[in-house]
């Protein structure tokens, strides 16, 4: 018998984040910003004034993608680079007064989207998805050159 991916937990993950993403697109779209901008504003929102590098590393991605990402927030007002005091060979990344004002419509759309994704679940089984995730997530990042099952053949 062949191993039926579609049975697995991972396909299922898969599948759930790309439902995800895609009701994220919409949400977003309607307040007229782009997949992943909404992490810069967050991550804005709980500390503004970052560097590039600062904002590149706390969301995972590459400089430049940041660097896309904030210009093309810039061009819409939500946020500003200005020149570090710190160090004249940087900028930091400000919300202006329109990007703060769209945190509060942000987070109750995404907590409006977070509902609706758990309907149906028991607060104990949100709390054990959770776990579970992170776990996974762990799992998933880990080093798997020690792992002697990764470098078998499926």
């Amino acid at each position: 018998m062949s191993f039926n991916q579609r049975k697995t937990v991972t396909y299922r993950l898969v599948q759930a984040s790309k439902a995800y993403r895609q009701r994220a697109a919409n949400i977003l779209s309607e307040l007229n910003l782009h997949p992943g901008q909404d992490q810069i504003l967050k991550a804005l929102a709980g500390g503004d004034g970052q560097t590039m590098g600062a904002l590149a590393s706390a969301l995972s991605v590459q400089p430049p993608t940041i660097t896309k990402m904030v210009v093309r927030l810039g061009t819409q007002g939500m946020v500003e680079r200005r020149p570090s005091l710190d160090d004249g060979r940087s900028s930091k990344v400000f919300l202006t007064e329109k990007g703060s004002q769209l945190i509060g419509d942000l987070d109750t759309r995404l907590k409006r989207m977070e509902q609706e994704a758990l309907k149906g679940f028991e607060d104990k089984d949100r709390k054990r998805l959770r776990k579970a995730l992170i776990q996974l997530e762990k799992n998933l990042s880990a080093d798997t050159e020690d792992d002697p099952a990764s470098s078998e053949s499926p």
